[in-house]
Parts: C-alpha cells; structure tokens; sequence
C-alpha cells in the first residue's frame, strides 16, 4: 500500500518496471481528478507517505501515472478507460492494505473531504 492517488495509463509500450510515463489522451483530466483528491487528504497531499519499508519514496502533489510508479499490464483502471470510456483513478488510501478496526475512523477524517471534492467533478 501507499497513500497516492494514480491515474492512467498503469501499462507502458516498453513493459520497463517502472519509470515510465504512459500518457493517455486524457491526461490532464486524470490529473485534475487525482490532484482534486489527493489536495484534499492531509497526508497525500503532502506527497510523502513515509510507508515502513518504503520511507524515500515521493509522489510531486500526491499523484503519480501509474506506469511511472510501476508497470501494470491488463489493469482494470487501464481496461475501463479504453474499453468503457470510464475515467477512473486508483486509491492508495494506506500503507497498511487491511487496517484494524480501531483506525478506521482515523481513515474516514484523512479521506471524508477527498471523497466529497472528488464527487463535486462528476
């Protein structure tokens, strides 16, 4: 997990792990939609989600292309958006992928205005 919110395209022509930025012809959408969530969450905002394990790793505004953080060939966000039509970004909401119980409530103040100003684009 990471707390980051990622848009397409999640697959790159090259397949290369990581680094690479797969832009869709949509791109400053996807970016406007990521930034209106992520400028909204007290932590992905900040661009620095210090996951244990992973403390040196950045995403500029709380965002990041998929493909640039890591390659995923077949994705579903990938897949909607060219097969649908469906504009969708991933939630990196934790670094924990199954949070206890007891910090879900901490979870629902960290997303509950990200939530609401990602609904106010649709």
């Amino acid at each position: 997990g990471s707390v980051v919110a990622s848009y397409p395209y999640d697959d790159s022509v090259t397949h290369r792990p990581t680094g690479v930025y797969s832009k869709s012809a949509d791109d400053e959408v996807f970016k406007y939609l990521a930034k209106a969530y992520a400028s909204h969450h007290p932590i992905m905002r900040t661009g620095k989600p210090n996951c244990p394990g992973e403390e040196e790793e950045t995403f500029p505004d709380g965002i990041t292309n998929g493909a640039q953080w890591y390659d995923v060939e077949g994705g579903m966000q990938d897949y909607n958006y060219v097969w649908a039509n469906c504009f969708e970004i991933t939630l990196e909401l934790s670094c924990c992928k199954y949070p206890p119980t007891s910090e879900l409530p901490k979870e629902w103040e960290n997303n509950r205005e990200s939530l609401l100003a990602f609904i106010e684009k649709v």
